[in-house]
């Protein structure tokens, strides 16, 4: 009997413990998304409207001393530009690696991206992403490379206008060149390439005509002004300052980012420093043997909060008359996080680390593994859904072994619940024999009746890693399936408060409990086939003996169904699949061992005969 409580028990724990992180992680994150969303939809509009009302130039100061934007064709024309445009991957479908914009010739900028393959929406006529945006914007975020030195008036930097000295287009195969010229004689020359998979080769030459020697030192800026709406609130991925620092990852959240009373500096050879979101990163990669220094630093400027990820490399003395014996060469990473795409760049270029830009969690050996696996079927069937269906199957087989020896443990509990509960009629006032009796008998029957907590316990790495691969890897992002899932890493459109759109209305706009039927009431088709596939395989599992216990295992397939309604599609694909996979499984040993479930007592019912097993 106590072992059977300790089973109870631990199911109780655990499933307990299961609802906590999933409300903590799947559900309120999801609003938070929604929040971001709408605040990205509103923050472009906003601006324009301002800069309309006010006429004021990019990065002109109100009277109250808050900063006023101009609209992107204002900020555009602050300096001339040359034109960024790039194929993506030969062989690719719809250009994933693709990007458009320009670069400013004043400070020599990459401040202007669009990445071509992705769009704000999975409706492929929306706007594409916006990865980067010049200064006078709000949320002006950019990238460049500048140099200082003592006693060297005019070095280049954010204000220096570069020539162009060939090249009118930036695009792969077409680098562009820039020159400029210091008043003492310091000649400059630049050149910028870039590949189709986002990732800029910026090679400074410089020459020596000042008539004495020459201290320089060069440095790179990834610049993020304020924060976006939205960005760094949520927990379960990583948004903000991130490198790798001498073979050491280290991230910096915005909110930690904010706090740290002191700028985050350390010493490195080579890694790559840069800011994340959730699908894409805009990184500083140096030469691989240069000695420097990192840092993250937040400054005030004229009331906007600059994050900015530097490095800062060795000290250069050019004699007069000479050029810098190897040129500077510095790679900028601006584009989406692809994981085919940060491997290649890790492995050709030496990279460390990179591939952890993905925020792959704290099982990482398990997540990245079962991401590669997922990437696999994908390249088999063409469809992340399908694929997913495909993993499941080889997780059920992995853990086929394990799982049936629980499984038939219960079915032999369920069995024996006529004897069980002869045994508590017989010696109910007698708590310590009926434990004996009920030992004795789970010693004849050969039976562990705490195997049945193993089903639950090895679903559980499982479920977070596939929630991450869902939630932060870019090849989830407008996934399609098949029909009404068009998204796999977003939730189920359809609703039944509008009996999933047959009713030409959208119960969001619903007065005071719009909110709610959108939010945590939004039950979706595949959420209620989830549901009813946890129902099912729940009444094949043999009832606890405790009421309290028997109540809440009952209310666990709602509970579960509302609570994970508005997650992402290709969980709830996995997780209702890995239920009828299970109540297979249980069927077919249910059969073998003669016990009643609860598929034969409907198909009796439903065929008007009494349900009886034969012992």
């Amino acid at each position: 009997m106590q072992n059977e409580n300790a089973r109870n028990t631990i199911i109780f724990v655990v499933c307990t413990v299961a609802i906590l992180l999933i409300y903590q992680f799947l559900v309120l994150q999801p609003q938070a998304e929604r929040r971001k969303a709408a605040a990205k939809a509103a923050e472009r509009p906003a601006a324009v409207e301002e800069a309309g009302k006010t006429g004021a130039a990019p990065g002109v100061l109100s009277s109250s001393g808050a900063p006023r934007y101009a609209d992107r064709r204002q900020a555009l024309a602050a300096a001339p530009r040359i034109a960024i445009d790039t194929p993506g991957t030969e062989g690719e479908t719809d250009s994933k690696g693709g990007v458009k914009g320009s670069l400013s010739l004043r400070g020599a900028r990459i401040d202007d991206l669009f990445l071509k393959g992705y769009h704000d929406t999975v409706d492929r006529s929306s706007p594409n992403v916006e990865l980067l945006r010049p200064e006078g914007l709000p949320n002006a975020y950019f990238a460049q490379i500048a140099w200082t030195g003592a006693n060297l008036p005019g070095l280049p930097n954010e204000s220096t206008l570069w020539t162009v000295k060939s090249g009118d287009v930036l695009a792969p195969g077409k680098p562009v060149v820039l020159t400029y010229s210091t008043p003492e004689g310091l000649r400059f020359q630049r050149t910028i390439a870039v590949d189709r998979q986002s990732m800029f080769t910026i090679t400074d030459q410089v020459a020596n005509f000042t008539g004495r020697p020459v201290t320089l030192l060069p440095y790179s800026s990834v610049q993020r002004h304020d924060i976006p709406a939205g960005l760094g609130k949520l927990q379960i991925v990583h948004e903000g300052a991130i490198g790798v620092f001498d073979g050491a990852l280290r991230q910096f959240k915005y909110g930690k980012w904010a706090k740290e009373k002191a700028p985050f500096v350390a010493q490195t050879t080579g890694g790559w420093m840069g800011i994340t979101d959730k699908y894409w990163m805009t990184s500083i990669v140096p030469n691989q043997t240069e000695t420097g220094t990192g840092r993250f630093r937040i400054t005030d400027v004229g009331g906007v909060k600059v994050h900015e990820a530097v490095f800062e490399g060795k000290v250069r003395t050019i004699p007069q008359g000479h050029m810098l014996v190897k040129p500077v060469v510095t790679r900028i990473f601006a584009g989406a996080k692809r994981n085919e795409v940060l491997v290649g760049y890790q492995d050709s270029l030496g990279i460390p680390s990179f591939h952890k830009a993905i925020d792959w969690g704290i099982l990482w050996f398990f997540t990245r593994p079962l991401f590669t696996v997922l990437e696999f079927f994908y390249h088999l069937v063409g469809n992340f859904g399908l694929a997913i269906l495909a993993l499941t199957v080889v997780v059920k087989l992995v853990f086929f072994p394990l799982a049936n020896k629980a499984y038939a443990s219960m079915a032999k509990i369920k069995k024996l619940q006529p004897k069980q509960e002869e045994l508590k009629k017989k010696y109910g006032d007698d708590p310590t024999k009926m434990q004996q009796e009920m030992m004795a008998l789970y010693q004849r029957e050969k039976i562990n009746p705490l195997a049945g907590c193993l089903p639950i316990l090895i679903q559980i790495p499982v479920f977070y890693a596939l929630y991450k691969v869902l939630y932060v890897t870019i090849e989830m992002r407008h996934a399609p399936f098949f029909g009404w899932i068009q998204d796999l890493s977003a939730r189920d459109p359809t609703t039944i408060w509008n009996l999933f759109g047959l009713i030409p209305w959208n119960p969001a706009t619903t007065p005071v409990i719009g909110g709610l039927l959108d939010g945590a009431l939004h039950l979706g088709l595949l959420p209620l086939v989830y549901g009813l596939t946890m129902w099912l395989q729940t009444a094949m599992n043999p009832p606890a003996t405790d009421p309290t216990q028997q109540m809440i295992m009952k209310w666990f397939p709602v509970i579960f169904t509302v609570m994970l309604a508005t997650q992402p599609a290709g969980l709830l694909v996995y997780w209702a699949w890995s239920n009828v996979l299970t109540i297979i499984q249980q069927y077919i040993i249910m059969r073998a061992n003669k016990t009643e479930n609860p598929i034969d007592g409907l198909i009796a019912r439903l065929q008007g005969r009494e349900y009886k097993v034969e012992a």
